[in-house]
């Protein structure tokens, strides 16, 4: 019974939830936690990464990194982040990869500037980054969770009352299994994309060569590494992903274009 009801009481709070449309047209549920709570979330969670990851000394890569985050973050809408005060750090780690929080917090591994071989290259990971959040994936992501649990407590608890313990139990965890396989991981997928899409037409805007994205993924594939098969990663398949890049590179010329012309031409490095 205490399940069953810990399961209600989670669906209904799922169930005041807002939908909302991403920036590629999907619905999306969000509004399981407020703004305000998932900026201290992102500043708490950077401030952890500082104080367990040690920082670059090079002044040059930090500057070079707030290079790129200040020219993509002046490109974004008003409502969207433009007015944050968005804050960067690079982490001594060989391995490629970045990240950015709710609250303008952005994370860059060193290892990242083996694949990202110069400033267009940078800023598209940097934008991908950044459109996990102003796509409000964060948000997303914590509310499909919410939902899942809620439903898997409910399972739970309607399994125990008609079988007892042991199939509430069983229940919970084949049910988390499915969840993670076929209800939150696919939505990682989902996010991936668009963030590729919104980081991609982000770096045109502020005056990055859009055509670069591509050359980044080819230089991820060259760098090697086991991937799990595509239905169990939270990211698209990278061979699938360049075709996306450089169909969409094509149509994103114009925008760079005017952007260089209006003087939009960042030089980070």
């Amino acid at each position: 019974m205490k399940k069953l009801l810990l399961g209600l009481a989670v669906a209904a709070g799922v169930a005041a939830c807002a939908t909302t449309t991403s920036p590629t047209g999907r619905t999306q549920y969000v509004g399981a936690v407020s703004q305000d709570q998932l900026n201290q979330m992102g500043a708490q969670a950077f401030a952890e990464a500082k104080a367990k990851t040690p920082q670059t000394k090079d002044a040059r890569q930090l500057a070079y990194v707030r290079c790129v985050v200040n020219a993509l973050v002046r490109e974004l809408p008003a409502d969207s982040g433009q007015g944050t005060a968005w804050d960067a750090a690079v982490f001594v780690n060989d391995e490629p990869n970045a990240f950015a929080l709710p609250g303008g917090k952005v994370g860059v591994q060193t290892g990242i500037f083996k694949v990202a071989r110069n400033q267009d290259q940078l800023a598209a990971v940097i934008g991908h980054e950044i459109g996990h959040v102003i796509a409000h994936h964060h948000d997303e992501r914590i509310t499909r969770q919410m939902i899942a649990q809620g439903a898997l407590g409910v399972a739970g608890g309607l399994a125990g009352a008609g079988y007892g313990e042991n199939a509430a139990n069983t229940t919970t965890q084949l049910g988390s299994i499915a969840a993670q396989g076929f209800f939150l991981l696919p939505n990682s997928r989902a996010q991936e994309s668009e963030a590729d899409v919104v980081g991609q037409d982000l770096m045109a805007k502020a005056g990055f060569d859009p055509r670069q994205a591509v050359n980044l993924w080819q230089n991820m594939i060259g760098a090697g590494g086991n991937r799990p098969p595509q239905w169990l990663s939270t990211h698209p398949d990278p061979k699938a992903r360049i075709g996306e890049l450089q169909a969409r590179a094509n149509g994103l010329l114009p925008r760079y274009e005017q952007a260089r012309a209006n003087g939009r031409a960042p030089r980070c490095g």
